[in-house]
């Protein structure tokens, strides 16, 4: 499909750019036109931008890893023309289908390469997906007729739940024109967060403190990600939830002074579990700490702990960690 006949199937038209009024209902077509799909027009506003589509996307490409697994899931890879930047191997589920589509950059790809793929749709998990120095600006794309989604958690004032999980899978599946699908992904991933939060219910939740990565500091996750919630829902209480953020850093002072009772290790990148491991037990200021002092180390993979498919997986995952007497 060329890029004008996408511009005319998924126009995305930005509010501060179109007068949303502009693509109201549809038009009155000549005799034989193809009536709209049904559902369609779409009017959806994501993270400031207001969408509106004539009808589902037909050549989407994806970046990071939880937007890909969420439109896998949604069982619509044959709309994906491309796919980049994983941090971790897609779910075995998934494999399969993820294996036919095209890996455009093993990070995020150039403009060219982007637009290289003609998509009609861009779907990103981190804002950093729309870099518009490097030409991939949601503005700019719009601007050549291709719509776009970034993920609510890096647009949601506050913490982000399950709340923002429905919003996210239900708005997608809507996008493409396949509501039931979402809904029904909605159904099973608060099905089986319920199985565990009503396991763990009369349980202590021990202080953890989340270990991303940092060295001089300590990168962390903060109050607002979806991170914080799957630590709350698997039976814990991270000792940084009251930093006003998603990720942020904090000096070994704050970590040492909070007392965590157990470290979650994020596992992704070329640093090791073990080495972060070993980065704390060798740290003299930290040998007190009682989760250090204790090795109590718990792990999930930073694909888990991002807005996805996964969550359902990681509440699974680390209650289990964190409660083993109660699996």
């Amino acid at each position: 499909m060329s890029r004008s006949r996408a511009a005319l199937r998924s126009i995305a038209a930005l509010a501060a750019l179109v007068p949303l009024a502009a693509c109201g209902g549809p038009a009155d077509g000549p005799a034989g036109a193809v009536p709209p799909a049904p559902g369609f027009p779409y009017t959806v506003t994501n993270c400031g931008v207001t969408s509106t589509y004539q009808a589902p996307p037909e050549r989407a490409v994806t970046m990071n890893q939880h937007a890909t697994e969420i439109m896998l899931a949604l069982g619509l890879q044959d709309r994906m023309v491309g796919t980049a930047y994983l941090d971790d191997s897609v779910l075995p589920a998934y494999r399969p289908a993820y294996d036919k589509i095209k890996v455009l950059a093993g990070e995020y790809p150039s403009k060219e390469v982007l637009l290289g793929a003609d998509p009609d749709f861009v779907y990103g998990g981190y804002a950093s997906a729309f870099d518009k120095g490097q030409g991939r600006d949601r503005e700019g794309l719009a601007r050549s007729g291709i719509g776009s989604r970034l993920s609510v958690e890096y647009c949601t004032r506050g913490p982000v739940g399950l709340a923002q999980l429905k919003t996210e899978i239900t708005e997608v599946a809507r996008t493409f024109g396949v509501p039931e699908r979402g809904a029904a992904l909605v159904e099973d991933e608060q099905r089986r967060v319920d199985t565990v939060t009503a396991r763990l219910k009369d349980r202590p939740k021990p202080p953890v403190f989340v270990y991303d990565s940092g060295e001089g500091s300590a990168f962390t996750s903060g109050g607002n990600g979806i991170g914080n919630e799957i630590v709350s829902l698997a039976g814990g209480t991270n000792v940084f939830a009251d930093l006003d953020d998603t990720f942020g850093d904090v000096s070994w002072e704050k970590v040492i002074e909070r007392k965590p009772e157990v470290v979650l290790i994020y596992d992704y990148g070329g640093t090791t579990v073990e080495s972060k491991k070993q980065r704390l037990l060798n740290d003299p200021a930290l040998a007190e700490v009682p989760a250090v002092k204790n090795r109590r180390f718990v792990v999930l993979p930073l694909s888990s702990a991002v807005l996805g498919v996964r969550v359902a997986d990681a509440v699974e995952s680390l209650g289990r960690q964190l409660h083993p007497d109660a699996a």
